[in-house]
């Protein structure tokens, strides 16, 4: 695998969703003997979180409540759901598998991919508590004309939301397939059915507990084989690494960082779109507004970060002690000497290595757990732009009641539901990863120039904003579609027209360059009167009195 393929495969890994191989995974499938210890331990989970939804529905009465938990979630417990969107099935197993294959690089990329998002929602995440509501809608349109800029900020949110639920959908299949021996279409409508009660009848209460639990859970087991690990080498890192190089194939060499950027314009496309896109995700910014004041937001950054950090820690230990106790093992290996399951697997067979098949179980059912929690906060968001943003604001002009707008919310979630399910079976046998650097891509290219430039920049205006969103948004679905993945892989053509992987460098540029030239621009009395306003939305974000929602274009 040349440079650039080991760079953009390892930060794909760490994106936060099941990005596992359907191939290695298919392949497995047949040799892997159903796990009755997950399917129980499963079971619990589904029954235990069933139950905290029905604690949740009887605290869940109004649209503050079902958005945003009444704001009362605290700095600690929104910290660890926000980490909880981070530590993934992927995060868990594919940076481990990185570090199994590649050693010391695997340190790199789950660091640098840490280090990048703080900066960003710290930058925002004050003024959003401030200044919004619901959505993340709700901030760019203070100043701004309610109708274009919230169409532009659902369009955005929605696609986003969808793209990331078909990598959702088709990693659950292919996981429980693996894991569980159930069939992968059963295995999608069970994702899509819990999905849809956590969301349904619960809302962000039940959906932010349920993330909580599997943060907690999956910090454990991690904490718990990272232990084991080191007790097997005596608590040595020394003897850890020296005894990990001596029984890799590349020996020493995993120790060294090697030349993995060959391209540099793909590495910081791809780094910018993960960086930025995080800042972009609505399910992530809805978060901020489920706490009681700005103080609470920046708490839950810095829970958020520090859980982060000794997660990805642990991951390292894990895919040396991987390489250590799997990699050395044959029983973990089939008759051509590969990993049963593929790389991806070397963490659920280390968990099997340190703990025997109660833990494996464990780690498997945790595994499930980390996607049936993110697809609910998908949900959630996807639902609140349709109906606070689309129907409540654009179609009813602010003029829809609290049940009204409740009843579309739900009646969303059964369709997102519907359609999570039907996406997932469609897309079984096709490559997911691109639509995943497609999602976070549009997040930054759309999203995130907006949100940025209406906390910051007093020369915004409606014109600029949706010029430069929609050329954001549609530059980079164009040029995923031009590029490699896309044209070559799956139409088939010959070469790509776009000639890098991610577009991100490129869409961004085009938002924040349309949105720059088109504000200075406009000199309508319409853009004037946006640039005033201004100051009346810098002083609510230093001072938090929120949105004023009667002021509405």
């Amino acid at each position: 695998m040349n440079g650039l393929k080991r760079f953009t495969a390892g930060l794909a890994l760490l994106l936060p969703l099941p990005l596992l191989a359907a191939d290695a995974l298919t392949g497995a499938v047949q040799k892997q003997e159903t796990n009755y210890q997950a399917i129980i331990m499963f079971l619990v989970f589904v029954a235990f979180t069933l139950g905290i939804t029905w604690w949740a529905s009887k605290r869940t009465r109004s649209r503050s409540d079902y958005y945003t938990a009444g704001g009362n979630i605290t700095g600690l417990q929104n910290g660890l759901a926000i980490a909880g969107d981070f530590m993934s099935a992927a995060s868990f197993l594919g940076i481990s598998a990185l570090v199994y294959t590649s050693g010391y690089d695997g340190l790199i990329y789950s660091l640098g991919f840490l280090v990048g998002w703080p900066i960003i929602l710290f930058l925002i995440a004050e003024r959003l508590r401030n200044l919004g509501r619901y959505t993340f809608a709700d901030v760019a349109s203070y100043r701004l004309q309610q109708k274009p800029i919230r169409t532009l900020s659902a369009c955005g949110s929605l696609v986003v939301v969808a793209l990331y639920l078909i990598a959702q959908m088709v990693g659950a299949g292919k996981l429980i397939q693996l894991l569980f021996g159930l069939d992968y279409h059963i295995a999608v409508v069970l994702v899509g059915i819990l999905m849809v009660l956590y969301v349904l009848f619960g809302g962000m209460l039940a959906t932010t507990w349920v993330q909580i639990i599997k943060a907690v859970l999956l910090l454990f087991g991690a904490s718990f084989m990272a232990i084991m690990v080191m007790k097997s080498v005596g608590f040595s890192f020394n003897t850890l690494f020296t005894e990990a190089m001596a029984v890799h194939p590349k020996g020493q060499a995993i120790m060294r960082p090697g030349g993995l950027v060959h391209d540099p314009i793909s590495a910081l496309s791809l780094g910018l779109g993960l960086m930025f896109g995080t800042a972009g995700l609505p399910h992530i910014l809805m978060r901020f507004f489920t706490v009681s004041d700005a103080r609470e937001a920046r708490k839950s950054v810095f829970w958020a970060t520090g859980f982060m950090g000794y997660f990805y820690i642990l991951t390292f230990i894990i895919g040396f002690g991987a390489i250590l106790l799997v990699g050395a093992n044959p029983m973990f290996k089939d008759a051509t000497g590969a990993l049963i399951g593929g790389n991806n697997m070397a963490a659920v067979h280390l968990a099997n290595a340190v703990g025997g098949s109660t833990f494996l179980g464990f780690i498997s059912a945790v595994a499930f757990a980390t996607i049936l929690a993110v697809v609910a906060g998908l949900t959630l968001a996807g639902a609140s732009a349709v109906s606070h943003d689309l129907y409540a604001s654009v179609l009813r002009k602010g003029q829809a009641n609290e049940r009204e707008e409740l009843r579309v919310s739900k009646i969303t979630v059964l369709v997102l539901g519907v359609v999570a399910i039907a996406l997932g079976i469609l897309f079984e046998k096709q490559n997911i990863a691109f639509m995943v650097g497609l999602a976070f891509s549009i997040a930054a290219s759309c999203n995130f120039p907006i949100i940025l430039l209406s906390m910051y920049w007093s020369k915004l205006t409606t014109r600029g904003a949706m010029i430069g969103g929609w050329l954001g948004l549609l530059t980079a679905v164009i040029l995923m579609i031009l590029g490699p993945t896309v044209w070559v892989q799956v139409l088939g053509h010959a070469s790509p027209v776009f000639p890098y992987e991610y577009p991100a460098l490129f869409s961004m540029l085009a938002a924040f360059i349309g949105t720059w030239l088109f504000s200075i621009t406009d000199h309508s009395p319409q853009g004037a009167q946006e640039r005033q306003l201004f100051r009346a939305q810098f002083v609510r974000s230093q001072t938090g009195l929120g949105i004023d929602q009667g002021k509405a274009h």
